[in-house]
């Protein structure tokens, strides 16, 4: 498995721009897809988006779709997730995830997970 340390999480007004970021070590990162969830208070976990183990291509829910911007860096073994016009509903714990296949990772399964990073919008 791969280990996770998402980090960049935190407050931000309406409109705002935030990017949280998910160091990844233990494995060979170009051997998984990566993803992030997040979770609100009192909420199921929801998919965000996506990245296949290429970064060629990108799937995005479609409450974040032309807000966030999901992309990997191979040579820091680190995930971004970009995102702009946040908004109060975007509040909840992000988590990064990773597995082989893009597709699990689509549909909630995935093998390795991080801690979480709390991010706040105000409005």
């Amino acid at each position: 498995q791969v280990q996770l340390v998402e980090s960049g999480g935190g407050l931000v007004q309406a409109g705002g721009s935030l990017r949280v970021s998910c160091a990844a070590s233990g494995r060979t990162f170009s051997s998984y897809a990566m993803g992030w969830f997040r979770q609100a208070p009192g909420k199921e976990r929801e998919f965000v988006c996506a990245i296949s183990r290429s970064g060629g291509r990108t799937y995005y829910a479609d409450s974040v779709k032309g807000r966030f911007t999901i992309s990997r860096d191979s040579a820091k073994n680190t995930v971004y997730l970009q995102m702009n016009t946040l908004k109060p509903e975007d509040t909840a714990v992000y988590y990064c995830a990773a597995d082989p296949g893009v597709e699990r990772l689509r549909a909630g399964i995935f093998g390795s997970w991080g801690q979480g990073t709390q991010v706040t919008v105000s409005s």
